[in-house]
């Protein structure tokens, strides 16, 4: 067994997990740890427990030490600097006349490094940008590219539901949304409906996913071929999370429309097809265009969380 703890460094952020050592270390302590990036101040969001060790999948850096008021303190000198140095910085991203959208800065804890994250459409050249920050500064300066997804997390706001964005309040980690998932949703295939303020699709389409996969697994496709109570008809509609069926049944010379819980029905012969009506065949094109776009921003994400 291995004792473990559970680190963020950013509200909302990633869970990192370090080895405590022989620190006694409560939730919401203030710790210094060792990451890939130096030493970084973050706070306990899971106590102190035990695992097996065949659980972790790479060796578990160190807790150096419990953070002292000293270390606070630091941290919100270091804080307040941060609005004049992003002022700073654009001053000379303006003379140096670079293609790039200045997002935000974020200075250390101890003052050893200024990250700058900004966004573009491609590479920068910021090299002369650097040095000029690093002569004003007189500490190490790191520009980082960024999504349009970071910058909306970085930036905030509120989503069609009306609440808060769901990537400033709870989530982690982004991961790859697709057109299927809309689909599989019922969702209408349009870009305005279902892209978020970031302009890609909507994170929350991923994480609602697993629910329709599992009830989808169970149900009949639309154009399905099935056997109700009332007879054989075919699947015109189908109600995912109620897991309620919509069947076309001949009715003597007409056709009448029945609702049947799927535990009530068996599939005769599946259906194929997925059906898109006009509209969205129009919206298709865009929505690829996103998709691409968010297959982009995957293979290029950088790496800001990475410890």
């Amino acid at each position: 067994m291995k004792k473990i703890i559970g680190v963020k460094f950013k509200r909302p952020g990633k869970i990192y997990f370090f080895d405590p050592g022989d620190f006694e270390i409560n939730k919401n302590d203030s710790v210094i740890v060792e990451t890939a990036m130096g030493e970084e101040l973050g706070y306990v969001v899971v106590p102190k427990r035990e695992i097996e060790e065949s659980k972790i999948n790479s060796p578990l850096k160190k807790v150096i030490r419990i953070a002292t008021q000293e270390d606070l303190n630091s941290l919100e000198k270091y804080k307040s600097k941060e609005p004049e140095a992003l002022k700073i910085c654009k001053e000379k991203i303006k003379k140096y006349k670079l293609d790039m959208n200045l997002i935000g800065v974020e200075y250390k804890f101890d003052g050893s490094k200024i990250l700058f994250y900004f966004t573009a459409d491609g590479r920068i050249d910021f090299r002369d940008l650097v040095k000029d920050l690093a002569s004003v500064f007189k500490t190490r300066i790191e520009l980082r590219q960024i999504g349009v997804r970071d910058e909306v997390k970085r930036i905030g706001g509120n989503g069609v539901c009306g609440r808060e964005l769901c990537c400033c309040s709870f989530l982690d980690n982004f991961e790859t949304v697709s057109i299927k998932m809309a689909k599989e949703q019922n969702i209408a295939l349009n870009p305005s409906k279902i892209s978020g303020n970031c302009g890609r699709l909507m994170c929350c389409l991923k994480y609602e996913q697993d629910v329709y996969t599992e009830k989808l697994s169970k149900l009949p496709k639309v154009g399905a071929i099935v056997k109700t109570p009332s007879g054989e008809g075919t699947v015109e509609g189908v109600e995912i999370l109620k897991e309620i069926i919509k069947v076309k049944i001949k009715d003597g010379e007409d056709f009448c429309y029945k609702k049947f819980e799927v535990k009530d029905i068996t599939i005769i012969k599946e259906s194929k097809n997925n059906f898109i009506n006009k509209e969205e065949k129009e919206n298709f094109k865009e929505l690829q265009e996103l998709e691409k776009l968010e297959k982009l921003d995957q293979k290029n994400k950088n790496q800001n969380d990475e410890i």
